[in-house]
C-alpha cells in the first residue's frame, strides 16, 4: 500500500542544529573560564576612635572578619594564621618588585569584635615582616570632620 503525502521536501529550512552546537560550545566555555566563586563583599565592622585620618592609600590589604578568617591582598586571597607570615612576606616581595623605590605598607583591616590575642597574633606576624604597618578605623560620628 502507497500513501500519498502532501508533504513536499523542500530546501527552505534552516538546520539549527550547528548553531546549537556553538551555542552549548560558548555556554560550556564560559561557565569554565569563569570564577567558580563569586567575589565575597566583607563586612567588616571596623572599631570607631575619636580621631580623623587622612585617606590611606592601600598597598597591602590584610582583613580579618569577626569569625576570624583573614583575607590577603586585593583579591581577598583566604590564608590561614600559620601560613600568614609567608603570604605577606610573598606580597611585598611582589609589590617591592613592582615599585622598586617604594616600601610597602601593610595595612590591618580587623573587625571590632576579633579578640585580642588573635589581634595580637596577626599584628605581630605583620611586624616581623618588616613593613610599616597602619590600623583601618572609623572616626566617631560625633567629631565634626575639619579640612584645612
Amino acid at each position: 500500500m502507497r500513501f500519498k503525502t502532501s508533504l513536499k521536501p523542500s530546501s527552505n529550512l534552516i538546520d539549527l542544529t550547528p548553531l546549537v552546537d556553538v551555542i552549548f560550545l560558548m555556554l560550556i566555555f564560559f561557565i569554565v573560564t569563569s570564577d567558580i566563586l563569586p567575589l565575597k563583599s566583607l563586612h567588616i565592622e571596623n572599631p570607631t576612635l575619636d580621631r580623623d585620618s587622612a585617606p590611606l592609600t592601600t598597598q597591602l590589604l590584610v582583613v580579618m572578619d569577626a569569625q576570624n578568617v583573614i583575607y590577603v591582598g586585593s583579591k581577598k586571597a583566604i590564608v590561614d594564621l600559620a601560613s600568614l607570615k609567608s603570604h605577606l612576606t610573598e606580597e611585598i616581595g611582589h609589590l617591592k618588585k613592582q615599585h622598586p623605590s617604594i616600601n610597602p605598607t601593610i595595612v590591618l583591616s580587623l573587625d571590632k569584635k576579633v579578640e585580642y590575642g588573635s589581634f595580637l597574633r596577626v599584628f605581630s606576624l605583620a611586624q616581623e615582616c618588616g613593613s610599616k604597618i597602619r590600623l583601618v578605623y572609623q572616626p566617631s560620628e560625633e567629631q565634626g570632620i575639619d579640612y584645612f
